[in-house]
């Protein structure tokens, strides 16, 4: 049999107490640790769950698993699908009349079999088909600049070209116009666009000359370029965002401030150095620089909102988001409903929305007040932790929301403020599809010219002008188009 232990021996309180003290810190490391871990974990599934329809994600990084459409934040219209009624049909009409009509007859008679005369010929059913010719035509235009001799004193006097014919030989302005639209418009590579005119039009351009045809461009609008920026500065509402993307191997930033007419881009080194000078009211996504601003009324994208409360259903769970959720889209379905009538919303219910967003607020601050807090408010020696501790993603919204409710329902109040900011996201929106295509930039004077270029093409398009007639006009000549439209 064991010894029984000698409990004669006297026990040493001190060491005792020591030893259960150190026991305790570890054991509160350790607590401290796990919870800080939890905290992690939580927050990389938080990550795994977004996507592009709870968070700002571009679509493009949904892969495989992008979510179905179904999911989409539009609220269904109760229209069939397809084209409604009073629609203006783009449908390929026949023509009165065909550059080219090819005539075909019966050789012989289905009754008898015996030969037919085109002679006999009674009526007849057309078909047209719209065609290109095969290969697209170049013409060559020679310009001859004369000499003439004086008869009175002799002098020889030469001819002068003219202003944009330039060289011995040199491409037109409609194949230019071609390059850039294709280059900068549709974002075909150069080294692609090469192959392309060679193929199409047999026209040999090395992707030197197409850079050069660029950088021309852009020379010739940048002036305009600038004059659309201080339009779009003093519009009554203007929408604004920006997006990051690589010169050089550097991060940049690509800033657009657009409304329904025009469009304004700008390449800056840092994501803060935003336009200056604006009045009005500004749509944005809640980016801290556009409150620097002063004079400024703001209004926020309420599009960010709700998918940031889709991701708090779906991922956390969280009860007040979804109420917050079917409030705002509510609303805007309200605000829609006013405006197609042309009416405004009586003050009675404007308040009521007003007291519900407060109560919905409310409700979810008092939610995550009864949550407990993600970190102890003490270090594991007993300190009290400096700085803020810190909220949970829902927390955070909710102060937001509470904090700048005025801007977040200004499209209440104010029939020129939409509810969303998708105006400038779709303008930016073709940086990215340029990025998929092309790549970034080697160097900033060339992320500056394609700045310039889409900034006439974008307000081209939303203007309704022809984007080839535009590339081959003048600036001048659109900068009177502008000031009329």
């Amino acid at each position: 049999m064991d010894a029984c232990p000698d409990i004669s021996e006297p026990i040493d309180i001190a060491d005792l107490q020591r030893k259960l003290m150190e026991k305790d810190a570890i054991i509160a490391a350790q607590a401290e640790q796990i919870a800080m871990l939890l905290v992690k974990v939580a927050e990389l599934e938080r990550r795994l769950g977004l996507d592009s329809s709870n968070s700002g994600k571009p679509p493009s990084s949904d892969g495989m698993k992008k979510p179905s459409r179904v999911k989409s934040l539009r609220e269904p219209s109760g229209k069939p699908s397809g084209g409604q009624p009073g629609h203006e049909g783009k449908a390929l009409l026949q023509i009165d009349q065909p550059d080219l009509v090819v005539d075909h007859y019966p050789e012989i008679s289905e009754g008898c079999g015996a030969v037919l005369d085109t002679k006999t010929a009674s009526d007849f059913r057309k078909r047209q088909v719209f065609d290109l010719p095969k290969p697209l035509p170049i013409t060559v235009t020679e310009h001859r600049a004369h000499r003439c001799n004086c008869q009175q004193c002799g002098q020889m006097t030469q001819a002068a070209f003219p202003a944009d014919v330039t060289a011995p030989t040199q491409y037109g302005s409609f194949i230019a116009a071609i390059v850039v639209y294709l280059l900068h418009g549709q974002f075909i590579p150069e080294d692609r666009l090469a192959m392309l005119m060679q193929d199409i039009f047999k026209v040999e351009v090395s992707t030197a000359t197409i850079a050069a045809m660029a950088q021309k461009k852009a020379r010739e609008w940048r002036e305009l370029a600038c004059a659309i920026g201080e339009q779009v500065k003093q519009a009554p509402v203007k929408h604004l965002d920006e997006t990051g993307y690589r010169i050089g191997g550097k991060l940049r930033w690509l800033h657009v401030a657009s409304t329904t007419l025009l469009t304004f881009y700008r390449t800056t080194v840092k994501r803060g150095d935003i336009l200056k000078d604006i009045a009005g009211i500004i749509v944005h996504d809640h980016f801290k620089s556009y409150y620097t601003l002063e004079g400024i009324v703001h209004a926020l994208c309420n599009a960010h909102h709700l998918r940031e409360l889709r991701a708090l259903v779906e991922i956390e769970q969280e009860p007040w988001a979804r109420t917050m959720y079917r409030f705002l889209r509510q609303a805007c379905h309200a605000t829609n409903l006013a405006r197609r009538r042309g009416v405004s919303l009586r003050p009675e219910f404007l308040s009521w929305l007003s007291g519900r967003f407060d109560r919905i607020i409310a409700e979810g601050l008092a939610f995550h007040e009864a949550l407990p807090p993600l970190v102890s408010e003490r270090e594991p020696d007993g300190r009290k932790r400096k700085g803020r501790p810190p909220r949970r993603t829902g927390h955070n919204l909710l102060l937001r929301l509470r904090d700048y409710k005025s801007d977040v329902l200004r499209f209440l109040t104010d029939p020129s403020v939409p509810f969303t900011n998708n105006l400038a996201e779709q303008d930016l929106r073709m940086m990215k599809v340029r990025q998929k295509i092309s790549g970034c930039f080697r160097a900033m004077a060339g992320a500056e010219n394609f700045a310039v270029i889409r900034t006439i093409l974008s307000t081209a398009r939303k203007q309704g002008w022809n984007i080839l007639d535009t590339l081959t006009q003048p600036a001048d000549m659109l900068s009177q188009k502008l000031r009329k439209a």
